[in-house]
């Protein structure tokens, strides 16, 4: 399996049509066929030394293999997904893993 995880931090001068923009269009890459999990949440309310919490959105998905996770990347949705949402966001982080 091959897990993709990518934490935004959005802008903090965005109002609530821009939040409500990068949410629908977050959602919509679920429809990605080589998508095995997909989710996208906000910060839990958990809180331990170890846990950061500050970014703003959470998307993890997973493939069978890191062919379907290359797939994702090019997708029109993904690439369409960037387009329209880059300017949204002021960092990004990934951290992609493979199961042992």
């Amino acid at each position: 399996m091959f897990v993709h995880v990518v934490n935004f931090w959005l802008k903090k001068s965005l109002n609530t049509e821009e939040i409500n923009l990068f949410e629908k269009e977050v959602k919509l890459l679920s429809q990605i066929k080589t998508i095995v999990t997909f989710n996208v949440g906000i910060p839990a309310k958990t809180d331990r030394p170890v846990i950061d919490r500050s970014y703003s959105y959470c998307l993890l998905t997973s493939f069978e293999d890191e062919a379907g996770h290359d797939f994702y990347q090019v997708a029109p949705e993904h690439l369409e997904f960037i387009k329209n949402c880059a300017h949204l966001w002021e960092k990004v982080i990934i951290y992609d893993s493979e199961t042992i």
